[in-house]
């Protein structure tokens, strides 16, 4: 039995089919940028990309993501290890403060502009508005989308 995490095939044992997949990514693959806050699905920090679809990790057990392909935040860098522009595009637009929503609030835009990759505020401000912040006030996460967009209509 397989995931695909980050592009690479992990093998997974029948016992771990019942964890949550955040805990099998934080604890046995040490992807520690998935965060793990409300643990009921609410606040976003846990999001990952599951077949380009973003979702709640906490939600989710092993079992519900054989042979599917799982996104991290640590598997948006780019080949030579830089970082991906949207990830850059945070740290410009200041979107970046205690950082703790960040993977999830970045995974849940870059699945919004793989599908839209010209979205509108409003749409930018409805695709995150499951991820909770208490440091930015969302305008310059907004913003940080925005800056991104050009790059995936390329």
């Amino acid at each position: 039995m397989k995931v695909h995490v980050n592009r690479k095939p992990v093998e997974v044992s029948g016992e771990a089919l019942g964890t949550r997949l955040i805990d099998f990514l934080r604890e046995e693959l040490d992807l520690t940028g998935t965060k793990y806050s409300c643990g009921i699905g609410v606040c976003g920090s846990c999001t990952v990309l599951v077949d380009r679809k973003a979702v709640r990790s906490c939600r989710l057990e092993v079992r519900d993501v054989l042979d599917k392909k799982v996104l991290t935040i640590e598997g948006m860098l780019r080949p030579d290890g830089s970082l991906h522009p949207l990830q850059q595009a945070f740290l410009d637009a200041g979107a970046v403060q205690c950082g703790y929503c960040t993977p999830g609030m970045i995974l849940t835009a870059h699945a919004l502009l793989l599908r839209h990759p010209a979205p509108t505020r409003e749409e930018i401000r409805s695709a995150l508005r499951n991820n909770l912040c208490r440091c930015t006030g969302y305008q310059q996460i907004v913003e940080a989308v925005e800056r991104a967009a050009p790059f995936y209509r390329k």
